[in-house]
Parts: structure tokens; C-alpha cells; sequence
């Protein structure tokens, strides 16, 4: 069992950074695919990073290039840097783990509770 807990949401103005982390628990996490998303209401959920076991990183096109994701096995961490924001990526950002497929993952078992986000332009 993993839990999975998101923090450093908030509210931004358009073009700002902001970095999200998750904390997990439990010993399994390192041997984990994990993946972030984000989800806005009437939206589907979009992906977008992957990391796997390995540490490997795959990223969603909305945020290629302006998003990086990365991971801390031995704290049990996940962040996401968030670069150039812009007023379309407020939403609520979702981490997860044991993700399947590990790179440009689908479908995940353990799901943080979610942290808004919000930019203002």
C-alpha cells in the first residue's frame, strides 16, 4: 500500500514558476513507476509526466519543454517544476504511483488527494 500525499499548489500569476511536491510512503515507492496528472472539471484527466523505475521521463506536449518532473527514492519523493505558467494550467494536480505503462503511463493504483493550482493572466 502506498499513500500519497501533494503539496504547493496555489494561486500564480501568468508566467510564474511554481514547484509541486508528493510525498509517499511505504517502502515499495523506489520500485515504482509513478506519473503526475492534472484534471480540470468537464476535462479529462491529461498526463503529464511519467517517470519510471529507472528514472526515465516522459512528458505530455501541453507541458513539454516548460514542466520537469523528477523523483527522491530515498526521501520517497516526487516534484514537478512548473515554468511559464499560463491561466490554461489551472487545474487540480493529481500524483500517482504504479502507473502502467511506465513511460507516457495510462492508468495508475495509488492516487495522492489532488492540489489546485490556479494562474491568473
Amino acid at each position: 500500500q502506498v499513500q500519497l500525499v501533494e503539496s504547493g499548489g496555489g494561486l500564480v500569476q501568468a508566467g510564474d514558476s511554481l514547484t509541486l511536491s508528493c510525498a509517499a510512503s511505504g517502502r515499495t515507492f523506489r520500485w515504482l513507476p509513478v506519473g503526475w496528472f492534472r484534471q480540470s472539471p468537464g476535462k479529462a484527466r491529461e498526463l503529464l509526466a511519467g517517470i519510471t523505475r529507472d528514472g526515465a521521463v516522459s512528458y505530455g506536449d501541453s507541458v513539454k519543454g516548460r514542466f520537469t518532473a523528477s523523483r527522491d527514492n530515498v526521501k520517497n519523493m516526487m516534484y514537478l517544476q512548473m515554468n511559464s505558467l499560463k491561466p490554461e494550467d489551472s487545474s487540480v494536480y493529481y500524483c500517482a504511483a504504479r502507473c502502467t505503462p511506465e513511460e507516457f503511463p495510462r492508468a495508475c493504483d495509488y492516487w495522492g488527494q489532488g492540489t489546485h493550482v490556479t494562474v491568473s493572466s
